[in-house]
């Protein structure tokens, strides 16, 4: 569901472009009225070319891909504060069970996490392939002895770096768009000025019409790429980036457990670079510690 208040920024930001544009020109004596004569027209050819355009330069993967982000875009970050808790005890857990029993003692968590007594306790995160996936390599390189922290880091960095390319191939793409978009508004109007030019005869009162609707296609591939589209690209990067953070931390406390140090260490090492508006406190990681569940 959509979420509160810093997640719909987005619709008060577009609600805010909209009353602050048209009000503004309304005031000033405009007329609405040849802008919402030519906008339907207008709107097709420009909106028309910019999702061909995208469709043309991607794969149906990346157009879906494209789909699911703007609904992302309007959700906001998929971590919060309590999922970084929830991770943060999870990677505690398998590091104290490592540490007192060795690989052993977590060889059936990470071989089959999806029925995991201590993944389970995380049912958020379980869900994320991802992530799982990155703990359970991460320490599969134990079971196999490839323990070089600074070796495992390179490995575990390029994961982190393809994750987060395939990550913002869509925030790149409706960046491209972006940037496409005040030119494809003027083909419009030069499409619109053609008709004009094709209807000298006309009246000057009929004429000017003419030209202001050619001048909406202008308008609107500006007005879309600038502030619409470029900042819902912004906002997915933003998003992208914040999530990342997530991924960044699991390896910077597994790489803590390879240097040797305590589970209460590695984690604060990890919360340490948790993001500032999200990181619980040293006393709420201890409490929450407390009050961790013990797997069977």
């Amino acid at each position: 569901k959509l979420a509160s208040g810093k997640q719909m920024t987005i619709i008060l930001g577009f609600v805010v472009v909209m009353g602050m544009v048209f009000g503004g020109y309304m005031l000033s004596g405009g007329d609405m009225g040849i802008i919402t004569h030519a906008l339907p027209f207008e709107g097709m050819m420009i909106g028309g070319a910019a999702l061909g355009s995208f469709i043309a330069a991607n794969s149906f993967a990346n157009i879906a891909g494209a789909g699911r982000a703007l609904v992302k875009a309007f959700k906001g970050p998929k971590w919060n504060s309590g999922d970084y808790v929830d991770l943060l005890n999870l990677m505690y857990t398998l590091a104290r069970k490592y540490q007192q029993n060795g690989m052993l003692a977590l060889d059936d968590h990470i071989e089959n996490p999806q029925e995991s007594a201590i993944f389970s306790q995380y049912p958020k995160l379980q869900k994320d392939h991802f992530a799982i996936d990155l703990i359970t390599d991460s320490f599969r390189m134990l079971a196999m002895q490839f323990d070089d922290p600074y070796q495992a880091e390179d490995v575990i960095n390029r994961k982190l770096k393809k994750h987060h390319h395939e990550a913002l191939v869509a925030p790149h793409g409706l960046t491209t768009v972006s940037d496409a978009l005040p030119a494809i508004g003027i083909v419009a109007a030069v499409l619109g000025v053609i008709k004009t030019m094709s209807s000298i005869d006309k009246p000057p009162a009929v004429l000017g019409a003419m030209i202001g609707g050619a001048l909406v296609g202008t308008f609107l591939g500006v007005f879309l790429a600038y502030l619409f589209v470029s900042p819902v690209a912004n906002r997915l990067q933003a998003i992208e980036d914040q999530d990342g953070i997530y991924y960044a931390v699991i390896r910077d406390i597994f790489i803590a457990i390879l240097h040797g140090h305590s589970p209460a260490i590695c984690t604060e090492i990890g919360r340490g670079n948790i993001p500032t508006s999200l990181q619980p406190s040293f006393y709420e990681m201890e409490e929450a510690r407390k009050q961790m569940p013990e797997a069977a």
